[in-house]
């Protein structure tokens, strides 16, 4: 048992030797360790910052990044519509252009087709007024006194003229 329980001089000596320890490490080595305990902590609590300044960074680019996608989707949605609206343009043009290029064709078709005929009717009224002279001269040519014989004449002539 006597080596369980320390005598009464161990015990201040062992107390007194704590203090004088406590005391030098107070005077000496406390101040580093707290100062290098705080720098620590300051080190850790601007860590930490940069590290929550960073992600709000991140998050921010996200959402910019976000931003600029539904730009640039925007933009292309634009894009697309004007090209379509440009194809339907040039499409409506050539369609236009068409409809006005037939449209001169068949009137010049039909000019064409106006001046032709005119000139088979100029044509065939020189025709029947050359055979009304011919008639009219072979009926002048040939006196005859009697009307009837006349009349049977005219018929002949006309039944001899061939008509085209």
């Amino acid at each position: 048992m006597d080596l369980l329980l320390p005598h009464l001089g161990l015990i201040v000596w062992t107390i007194l030797a704590f203090l004088v320890v406590l005391f030098i490490l107070k005077k000496y080595a406390w101040g580093a360790i707290l100062k290098g305990l705080n720098d620590r902590e300051a080190n850790i609590a601007n860590s930490i910052a940069t590290a929550d300044k960073v992600r709000q960074e991140m998050s921010q680019l996200k959402s910019e990044n976000e931003a600029l996608l539904v730009a640039a989707r925007e933009e292309r949605a634009q894009m697309l519509k004007e090209a379509k609206e440009i194809k339907d343009k040039m499409i409506n043009d050539a369609k236009d252009e068409a409809k006005v290029q037939a449209t001169k064709i068949i009137t010049d078709a039909q000019a064409s087709i106006q001046n032709q005929k005119m000139a088979a009717l100029t044509d065939i009224k020189n025709e029947v007024g050359k055979m009304v002279i011919e008639i009219s001269e072979k009926i002048l040519r040939r006196e005859l006194g009697n009307k009837a014989d006349q009349e049977t004449y005219i018929k002949q002539l006309a039944d001899d003229i061939k008509l085209n």
